[in-house]
């Protein structure tokens, strides 16, 4: 091969290697992980001692996530749901202070302080430091953290949920999609009921929400009650595609989502321009869809389960409870593609 032809080649090999790049640094006295796809002007900032969330995601200097105003060490100090929260080790909603797994009734110990309120909510690891970098890295086809929360070492967390447990989480970005990855490891001696999920928070900056549509791949819905928690009665829905935001509110659960070939669901908000993709692969059964009144973002939030899963499962009425055989793995992602940015 002539030299001229491979020095071509070489070259095109180091422009891909270096479009892409994960940085561990400091901002605003906070460690974080920047992840940078420089040929599509995207960069995520993700923040490992605040619950391993997705803090930013830019594109043109834009940010397709909704975070409080006043910087991340003013976030740090006092942390809320915003960016890319993780919730674990439930979702959402219980009815009661415990839950019930394996036949077995655990309450929960609210002298700990992690746990909080009449109806618990969220779990407790939205913005727990105990995540450690595994590796920040880079090569000619992606950027990419792992970290890893040994939920095993905590005896306030095992008080909790008395399932050791490892969880790791990878964000890659490739080509400008963001993939979010979540892999639970079970080393408990019983099956470990999977009740996770996330509560991501996007948002447009070309135009105001009541100019917003929104796909809703989803064919049923759970009634809920006055605590929002489900009665079990489950109805059947056929939205229009897309659906116009102007007027509406969501704070509903939806589930029997419609898939593509890929096993994949994809739910989108669109402006006039610009738009967000989410696809939800197959473990992520369910749809929260939060879409408060005058505010200027939404959520599609993933699920593996219901709002009070564990519970219902227990007294008969979800019968689609996930769980993991002990030494076992459960493992899955879900993708944000944003494009018109």
């Amino acid at each position: 091969m002539p030299k001229t032809v491979l020095m071509l080649l070489a070259a095109a090999a180091a422009a891909l290697a270096a479009n892409y790049s994960a940085r561990q640094t400091m901002l605003e006295g906070v460690e974080v992980v920047i992840l940078t796809d420089a040929a599509r002007k995207t960069e995520v900032t993700i923040v490992p001692s605040i619950g391993n969330m997705g803090y930013d995601m830019k594109v043109n200097g834009k940010n397709v996530l909704w975070v409080p105003e006043g910087g991340l060490a003013k976030f740090k100090a006092k942390p809320t749901l915003s960016g890319i929260p993780f919730l674990a080790p439930w979702a959402n909603r219980l009815e009661r202070q415990g839950f019930y797994a394996n036949g077995k009734n655990y309450l929960f110990n609210m002298g700990l302080g992690n746990v909080r309120g009449n109806i618990p909510i969220h779990g407790f690891l939205s913005a727990s430091p105990a995540w450690k970098v595994v590796e920040a890295k880079a090569d000619g086809n992606s950027a990419w953290v792992r970290s890893r929360l040994e939920f095993w070492k905590y005896p306030d967390m095992m008080a909790q949920f008395p399932f050791a447990h490892t969880i790791e989480m990878t964000y890659r970005l490739q080509q400008g999609v963001l993939q979010v990855e979540t892999v639970l490891q079970n080393h408990s001696t019983e099956p470990m009921p999977v009740s996770i999920g996330f509560h991501p928070y996007f948002r447009l900056a070309e135009s105001p929400r009541d100019r917003w549509k929104i796909r809703l791949p989803v064919r049923e819905h759970w009634v809920l009650n006055q605590s929002n928690l489900p009665t079990g009665e489950v109805k059947q829905v056929d939205f229009p595609d897309p659906i116009p935001l102007e007027g509406r509110t969501f704070d509903d659960v939806f589930s029997g989502l419609v898939r593509g070939a890929d096993g994949r669901a994809e739910f989108w908000v669109q402006g006039e321009k610009e738009k967000i993709s989410v696809f939800y692969g197959p473990k992520y059964t369910v749809c929260v869809l939060w879409v408060p009144k005058g505010r200027d973002f939404l959520c599609f939030e993933p699920m593996a389960a219901i709002t009070n899963a564990m519970n219902l499962a227990h007294a008969g009425v979800y019968k689609e409870l996930q769980s993991i055989p002990p030494g076992g793995e459960w493992r899955e992602s879900f993708w944000i593609q944003p494009s018109g940015f």
